[in-house]
Formats: C-alpha cells, structure tokens, sequence
C-alpha cells in the first residue's frame, strides 16, 4: 500500500474534483465516463469475491487518500480476502426520526451500520463515510451493531411523551442481512413491538424474515405489521453479480408466498430500477409477485448519491463493459443531465421523458394485476404500555 501525502491525489480524483467545480449543466456536457477513472482504488477479484463494490475508495471526509500500486512482485496477490468486521455500537437512543416530505414515515430504526448484502447500487452506502471508513467495500465488509437496541426501544416506547406511529425497518441497511442469523437483533425488536402492540412497515430483500412468521403473523392478525420485499432482477446471474449476499430471485418469491400464507400483508418492491439494466423485467417481476401473493407494488428509479455514482459507474465497467456508456447516458436524462437530482418529490422517480415512460409502464403494469387496489393503513390505536412489574416488599 503506497500512503500518499495530503495534497497529493490520484489523478483520477483531481478529475473528478474539477468537475464538481464546474457549473452543473457544463458538467454534465462534459464530463465522460472514464473506465480508468477509478483503477486506483479497483480491488484485485480474489480478494472481493462475494462482494458487490468492485473499489474500496477513501471516504469523502478523509485527509488522506490511499490506493494499492504493484510492486513489480505480485505483492497485491498477497493481500487478505475482506472479510466480514462487526464492532459493537451502544446508542443512547434507536429511534431515528426525519422530517423528509417526500418519505411516508417519520421514525425509523437501524439495528447495523453498513450491509453485506453488498447491493452495489445500495443508497445508504454514502454513511459509511461518517465512520471514517469506504462507502465501497468497507461498507459491506466493516458493519456495527446495536445489541442493546431492544431494550433501548423498551424504554423509548415507555416514555409517558411517547406518541405512536409507524416504525420502519429495513430503509437504511436491510435488518436481515446474514450477522442477524447469529445476533438476532431484530427478532429482540419485534418481541417488544409486539408486546406494545406498536405498528411496524419492513422493507427485506432476505429470506431470514421467514424466520420471524411466529411473531409477525399475530401482528397482521391485529394489522399492526406488513413487510415489502424488494425484488431487483428475476435473473440469477445478474442477481449474484448485483446483491451477491442477498438472497437469490426464487427465494424471495418463496418468501412472498409464505409471508402470504400465513396472514401477512407483503408488498413487492422494483427497487432500484436501473435503466437498460433490469428494465425490461418490470412486467415480470409484478407478474411473479402477484402469483406469489403480493398485495401492494412499488418502485424508485436507481439513485445514485455522493460516491454511488463512482461505485455504480465502475461496477458497471467491471461486468457491462458493452453498454455503461448507454447506460450512464439513460440514469442522466432522467436526472436533468447530472448524475443525480436530489430534489424532493424527484429524488425516487427521476423526471424527465424516459422516467416518465418507466413510471406510467410499471402503473400501467401494476393496475392490470390488481395491485394497490387498497393501501393498508396500519393501527396505532392498539398501542398499550405493559404495566411495570411491582416487586414484592419483603416481609423480614
């Protein structure tokens, strides 16, 4: 590993930092997709293998930036695998709120840091930065997690000030990547939201969700509970190389059924959709949810945040090196020619002719198969605060 000095950065990185400088629109006229843009911080595909990031760039707060340089020896071959870190995380607090207008809820909660899942496109990977760590593949491989984060929403849920309304799960970082089989943090979170009868929306792309039917399914009963489940691509190739932790295409569909089957209202999400991608599958995914026992469909068109834009782009070098070009040129005219347009009420579905054209194709899609007929409206009404058990007072 060669350390470079402060003031010292790739060429690559003074690229792209004049273009940032530059105004938007001579930007986005200008600025290529450079294929060697990133090749100082590209992973050799031994030591990333299961991964989705194919680079592990510096975050965005950091002095310093590192890349990895040959030494004529082969001494990049020697270097370790990634493999999977977790560091334990204590919170004075789990419930995040926002006031975004253009999200339908104001509470959430994360139970990790990071995901390893992998999902190369995934949103959330920009936070790893605040860590001091990569959004690449540090976010999949350096994950933290809040043990304690049930006893934590117990006491929130006990404050007398406490108001209930819907808490998401799984909007940042999916609660059921592959750690939670072993840690079980958010099975501990829905034992107590069960106990306060607290209404809760899950978004998964992972079949472990199965695992907590026993607790779910009274839930639904009292409709305090429904799960979406994000199916990206029904191709299986395209499925490993995209979100190669999550679980594959055929399992979420059999979760979908299960869910289903056992009382609980699912919906089905396209997420991301990605132009020239997995567009072309928007009929079929809905096809295929719908038979599994979907109720409700949805979708956002790939966002590409911050350092996802450089993740994206050199993913897409890495295993669609024919069409990236086509491909970029598609995710900006739907962005208002930049790579991404974070205005509310934009940021999900883009603007433009070719969003428009993805937009009224999954309705038109989704209003043939029935779905979103009725939107479930979860109850807050049930909520109770179990009453504190009184200790007896000894006798001697």
């Amino acid at each position: 590993m060669r350390q470079a000095r402060p003031s010292a950065r790739p060429p690559a990185t003074q690229a792209l930092k004049r273009r940032d400088a530059e105004p938007a629109s001579v930007s986005a006229r200008l600025a290529p997709v450079d294929p060697l843009a990133y090749v100082g911080s590209r992973i050799d595909p031994e030591r990333r293998r299961g991964r989705g990031a194919t680079i592990n760039p510096g975050g965005r707060f950091e002095a310093e930036q590192r890349v990895s340089e040959d030494d004529g020896w082969g001494s990049l071959g020697e270097l370790p695998p990634f493999k999977t870190e977790i560091s334990i995380e204590k919170p004075r607090t789990i419930i995040t709120r926002n006031d975004s207008p253009d999200i339908s809820f104001d509470r959430s909660i994360n139970p990790y840091r990071g995901c390893e899942h992998g999902c190369v496109y995934c949103f959330a990977r920009p936070s790893h930065a605040y860590l001091g760590l990569s959004p690449g593949l540090d976010f999949e491989t350096k994950l933290t997690a809040k043990p304690d984060a049930a006893l934590l929403l117990e006491r929130e849920l006990s404050s007398p000030s406490y108001q209930p309304r819907t808490i998401a799960i799984g909007t940042n970082t999916d609660a059921y990547q592959p750690i939670e089989k072993k840690l079980r943090i958010m099975r501990g979170i829905l034992e107590v939201l069960a106990k306060f009868n607290h209404p809760v929306g899950i978004v998964t792309k992972s079949a472990l969700v199965q695992r907590d039917i026993d607790i779910l399914a009274p839930m639904a009963e009292k409709g305090l509970v429904k799960v979406a489940l994000s199916v990206t691509t029904l191709d299986a190739k395209l499925a490993r190389g995209m979100e190669p932790r999550a679980a594959a295409p055929s399992k979420r569909l059999e979760t979908i059924r299960k869910l289903s089957e056992a009382g609980i209202p699912v919906t089905v999400l396209v997420a991301p959709i990605i132009p020239a991608v997995n567009e072309h599958e928007i009929e079929r995914i809905l096809d295929a949810a719908k038979a599994a026992g979907a109720r409700e469909a949805g979708y956002v068109l790939l966002r590409l945040p911050l350092e996802v834009k450089d993740l994206v782009q050199d993913w897409l070098v890495t295993h669609h090196p024919d069409k990236m070009r086509h491909v970029v040129s598609l995710i900006r005219s739907t962005r208002g020619g930049k790579d991404y347009d974070a205005a509310w009420g934009q940021r999900q579905v883009g603007s433009g002719p070719y969003a428009w054209m993805i937009g009224r194709r999954f309705e038109m899609a989704a209003e043939r198969l029935g779905f979103n007929a009725t939107r479930l409206r979860l109850r807050s009404d049930l909520f109770v605060k179990p009453e504190k058990e009184k200790a007896q007072l000894s006798l001697f």
